[in-house]
């Protein structure tokens, strides 16, 4: 196979993981699971409930299938009227609308404005950022824990 195929195939399937997700265990600051995020993107509470689903393409559904909002590729988070409710950065940084840090994703871990750990993704891996910030915007937000 010539280089170039090889290069090619090589990208076709980090895009394809990318889309797909990783699935992700849920846990509060104590450990305990709170749901979880599949492969196709439903989230599940702890009881196993479809609770909604983040489509690849960053829209929020809840159990209804209705949109509920959704992160744009910059990290922006919306709302299901289009309005702007806050931002994920690619530093990790969660910002409220107001621009206000509520928060930080630290690679796996959930972290309140004071730094303290608020939970964790298990199974996360960087490209699941926007994922773990519509889960924290939508199903569990980090404001309430």
């Amino acid at each position: 196979m010539a280089p170039r195929t090889i290069v090619l195939l090589a990208v076709l399937l980090v895009a394809t993981a990318a889309l797909a997700g990783s699935r992700m265990t849920v846990r509060n600051s104590s450990g305990s699971s709170i749901g979880r995020i599949d492969e196709d993107g439903t989230v599940r509470n702890s009881s196993g409930s479809s609770i909604g689903k983040i489509e690849p393409g960053g829209t929020v559904r809840n159990s209804s299938g209705s949109s509920i909002g959704r992160v744009d590729a910059n990290g922006t988070i919306r709302n299901s009227s289009g309005s702007s409710i806050g931002k994920v950065e690619d530093s990790g940084t969660l910002r409220n609308s107001s621009g206000s840090s509520i928060g930080k994703l630290d690679g796996c871990t959930v972290r309140n404005s004071s730094g303290s750990s608020r939970g964790k993704f298990d199974g996360c891996v960087p490209a699941d950022r926007h994922t773990m910030a519509a889960y924290l915007f939508f199903f569990e937000p980090l404001h309430n824990r």
